[in-house]
């Protein structure tokens, strides 16, 4: 019942007949929009973690290597991984040697797994299941947010232009009408 008296308001303007469907139309697409986007990015992004580990994992392997000599050890309160030189044989049987991020302090001989690519050249390792997850859901937050913030702007941007067509028709009128209130005649 309120909703017709308010649309036959003789007071009301175009201008807000115009706003008041304006944010039916953003909630309405807002309600489709924002999760539709949310779910096809968040699913595009997770799919495509997904085969980017499957072709990782077919070119990479890990390898057990030894630690050459001891890593630095814990400086302060810092117990952070540090560089330190490791070694492993390769596939055709040659000795190989990299840098690798072990715990602070940890010893000469200690086993730290390593993952190499075809090449026997130490690579990061291929992404988890658990990396794509998150990917996932990480792009249908940031989705999420992205359209909701559009919807918003488009929002105030609309709600301004309305306002700006609202103020010079007020400023019009008004120059017609002070004239006759103040008394004064237009110059």
């Amino acid at each position: 019942m309120r909703n017709r008296r308010q649309r036959a308001n003789p007071v009301r303007r175009t201008s807000d007949r115009v706003q008041w469907w304006l944010a039916r139309v953003r909630l309405a697409v807002l309600a489709v929009t924002l999760p539709a986007a949310a779910v096809t990015t968040g699913l595009r992004s997770y799919r495509g973690e997904l085969h980017s580990a499957q072709t990782q994992s077919a070119t990479r392997h890990p390898v057990t290597a030894r630690l050459t000599t001891d890593a630095p050890g814990p400086t302060g309160a810092d117990s952070a991984k540090v560089p330190a030189t490791a070694a492993w044989t390769a596939s055709d049987g040659t000795t190989r040697t990299a840098t690798v991020d072990v715990w602070a302090g940890e010893s000469a001989g200690t086993a730290v797994s390593l993952w190499v690519d075809s090449h026997d050249t130490p690579v990061s390792a291929p992404p988890n299941h658990a990396q794509a997850v998150t990917s996932g859901w990480t792009t249908a937050a940031l989705t999420a947010g992205s359209v909701a913030l559009l919807c918003l702007g488009l929002w105030k941007g609309s709600v301004h232009l309305l306002n700006r067509s609202r103020y010079a028709r007020w400023d019009a009128e008004w120059s017609q009408v002070e004239p006759r209130w103040s008394r004064r005649l237009p110059n």
